[in-house]
């Protein structure tokens, strides 16, 4: 199934009806700029994104909280683990575990090619 069969873009116009509790950092697929399609409804963002479907590497990967080495690190992926890429920036992906999260940043070069 792809990402756009499994998180259809929602139809009709797409409000918030009150105040929303922003989760904490790394929970769900949500930043200011960015949030999951799946998100779309639930918590407002500037663009939703549809993810792109990875593999973490034979090396596996520590899934950090923001894009730098000595950052916190929410979780530890497995070699082979799946993913979802939602977006790019430098040598660092922002990607998460699915639209419940965690998601986090890990180095471009732990995905399997």
């Amino acid at each position: 199934m792809t990402p756009q069969e499994q998180y259809p873009l929602p139809e009709g116009p797409i409000g918030l009806k009150g105040p929303v509790a922003r989760p904490a950092p790394g929970t769900l697929p949500l930043r200011g700029d960015l949030a999951h399609v799946a998100l779309a409804g639930r918590f407002l963002a500037a663009h939703y994104v549809v993810p792109q479907p990875r593999t973490v590497g034979p090396q596996g990967a520590a899934l950090h909280l923001a894009p730098r080495d000595d950052s916190e690190i929410l979780a530890e992926l497995e070699a082979g683990a799946a993913i979802e890429a939602l977006d790019y920036a430098g040598d660092w992906c922002w990607a998460t575990c699915g639209p419940d999260g965690p998601s986090g940043y890990l180095p471009i070069g732990r995905l399997a090619q």
